[in-house]
C-alpha cells in the first residue's frame, strides 16, 4: 500500500506542517479520513472469483495401447486414465443484465467447469460465450440477477501516474485489492500474448488476480490484469504488472459477442524495423517507424499504393515505434477498417488510405506435449517478417508462467524442426507432439537460430 500512503501524504501535506499531532486531529477529530473505501463499496462487488476443474489425460506408455504388446504379454486392455486438474482465477462483470463476465482466456482455458462465486456469496456455472488466446481475453456467461457491473473508463486517457487499484483473488485467499500507479503505457514486445499494448503498473498482481480489474479512483474500469514480470520462476511480485486496456478489452468483446471469435485483420505487408543505418540510408530525421520489405499481391497494402521501401510512421494519427507496434495496430483493427497511413517515400511525406482484409490462419492453442501447454501455435501469418523467407510454425503467443513459458518459449518465435525433422506448417508440427518424450526444438527468434531442449 506504499503508493496509497504516498497519495494521502500528498492530501495532508499542509496539515502535518501545521500540526504534529496524530492525523485525526488534521482534520478535527470527528471528519473521516481519505479513503479508498467508498469507492470500493461499489466496485467490489463487480469482480468475481473464478475456479475452474479440467480432465486431463495421463499419458500411458505406448507400448500399452499395441495391442500385440498386450497379447503376448496377456495384459488386459487399459481404460484411459485421467487426473483432475483445478485452478483459480478472477473476473469482472461487464454487462449485469445479461450476466456476461470477462476474465483472461488463460484462465478458463480448456476447461470442463466453470464456477463464477460472487462476492455475496452465491455461486453459478458459467458458460464459454468466447474467446482470443492472441489477446487473452475470454467472456464468459452467467445464469444470474441483480449483478452490479463496472463502468469502462477510456483508456486512451489514463496518464503515466495516474493513481489505480487492482481487484482480484490472489492465490485463491479471497478477494484482496492493490493500490498503486500507472508506470508506463503501451508496452509490448514482451513476448507474453500476439497482440501487446499494456497498462504497466505497480499495483500488486499475483497468481489469482489474472482476470481482475484494474479501476482508477472513480471506480471506472481501466483494465484486466493478466500478468507480471518475474526476474525467476520463484520470484513473486516485484512491483511490475501488466493489464489489457479497457478499450482493447471492448473492441474485443464486441466480436466475440457477435462472431464468438475475433476476425483479425492484416494489411498485407512484410516489415521492418528503422534502424539508424537505415535512417541514414533512407534519409529520415528518426529511426520511428516500420520499413515495408514486402508486399503481398492483391492485399489491402498492394491496393493503397503501399511500395517496397515505403516507411510507415503513424496509422490514423498513431506514431509508430518499430514494425511491432505496427503489427500491433493492425491486427487489433475490425476486419473492413478503413485506416489512414502516413509515410515517408523517398524522404518525402504522403497520405495513403487502406481497407484492412481479414486474415484467416490455422492455429492450435495447445499441443498435446505438455511441455507446450500455454502456447499457441499456427503458420507463419502473412504480415510475420518471417512469411515466405523461413519455413516452420510461429507461436503466436505464450501464457506467462505456463509450461510452455518456463520451458522457455516466447511468442513470435518460429520452430523450424522437431527432434531434428523438419516442419513446414502447422500439420507437419502436430504428429511430432503427441507424447511426453523429450522435444529437441531448432527456433528462430529475432532472426537468430538456437536450440531449446523440452524435458
Amino acid at each position: 500500500m506504499k503508493s496509497a500512503i504516498v497519495w494521502l501524504a500528498g492530501l495532508t501535506l499542509l496539515a502535518q506542517v501545521a500540526f504534529s499531532g496524530l492525523p485525526f486531529a488534521w482534520f478535527g477529530g470527528n471528519t473521516e479520513m481519505p479513503s479508498l473505501a467508498p469507492m470500493l463499496d461499489n466496485s467490489k462487488p463487480a469482480v468475481v472469483n473464478i475456479a475452474t476443474q479440467s480432465h486431463v489425460r495421463i499419458q500411458d506408455n505406448p507400448l500399452l495401447n499395441d495391442p500385440y504388446f498386450r497379447r503376448f504379454f496377456n495384459i488386459p486392455e487399459q481404460q484411459p486414465r485421467q487426473r483432475t486438474k483445478q485452478s483459480l482465477g478472477s473476473g469482472v462483470i461487464f454487462d449485469a443484465k445479461k450476466g456476461l463476465v470477462l476474465t483472461n482466456n488463460h484462465v478458463i482455458h480448456k476447461a470442463d467447469e466453470i464456477t463464477v462465486s460472487l462476492t455475496d456469496g452465491r455461486s453459478f456455472q458459467a458458460e464459454l460465450v468466447g474467446s482470443d488466446p492472441a489477446t487473452d481475453i475470454a467472456l464468459i456467461k452467467i445464469p444470474a440477477e441483480a449483478l452490479i457491473a463496472l463502468p469502462l473508463a477510456n483508456s486512451d486517457k489514463l496518464r503515466v501516474g495516474d493513481f489505480v487499484v487492482a481487484i482480484g483473488n490472489p492465490f485463491g485467499l479471497g478477494q484482496t485489492v492493490t493500490s498503486g500507479i500507472v508506470s508506463a503505457l503501451g508496452r509490448s514486445g514482451l513476448g507474453i500474448e500476439g497482440y501487446e499494448n499494456f497498462i504497466q503498473t505497480d499495483a500488486s498482481i499475483n497468481p489469482g488476480n489474472s482476470g481482475g480489474a484494474l479501476v482508477n479512483l472513480r471506480g471506472e474500469l481501466v483494465g484486466i490484469n493478466t500478468a507480471i514480470f518475474s526476474p525467476g520462476q520463484n520470484v513473486g511480485n516485484v512491483g511490475i504488472g501488466f493489464a489489457i486496456p479497457s478499450n482493447l478489452v471492448k473492441q474485443i468483446t464486441d466480436q466475440l459477442l457477435e462472431h464468438g471469435e475475433v476476425r483479425r485483420a492484416y494489411l498485407g505487408v512484410q516489415m521492418q524495423d528503422v534502424t539508424p543505418e537505415l535512417a541514414s540510408a533512407f534519409n529520415l530525421s528518426s529511426d520511428k517507424g516500420a520499413v515495408v520489405t514486402r508486399i503481398l499481391e492483391g492485399s489491402a497494402a498492394d491496393k493503397a499504393g503501399l511500395k517496397v521501401g515505403d516507411v510507415i510512421t503513424a496509422i490514423d494519427d498513431y506514431h509508430l515505434v518499430n514494425a511491432d507496434t505496427l503489427r500491433n495496430s493492425i491486427g487489433l483493427l475490425v476486419v473492413g477498417q478503413t485506416i489512414k497511413l502516413d509515410i515517408l517515400r523517398e524522404g518525402k511525406s504522403k497520405q495513403l488510405t487502406a481497407t484492412v482484409k481479414e486474415t484467416k490462419q490455422a492455429k492450435v492453442q495447445a499441443a498435446v506435449h505438455p511441455k507446450l501447454s500455454g502456447a499457441t501455435f499456427g503458420d507463419i501469418e502473412p504480415s510475420s517478417p518471417y512469411y515466405g523467407q523461413i519455413h516452420g510454425v510461429m507461436i503466436y503467443s505464450v501464457v506467462a508462467n505456463s509450461p510452455a513459458w518456463n520451458a522457455g518459449l516466447r511468442g513470435n518465435d518460429v520452430i523450424t524442426s522437431v527432434n531434428k525433422e523438419k516442419i513446414k506448417t502447422l500439420e507437419d508440427f502436430k504428429p511430432l507432439v503427441q507424447n511426453d518424450a523429450p522435444l529437441l526444438l531448432n527456433i528462430t527468434r529475432n532472426r537468430q537460430a538456437m536450440f531449446l531442449i523440452l524435458r
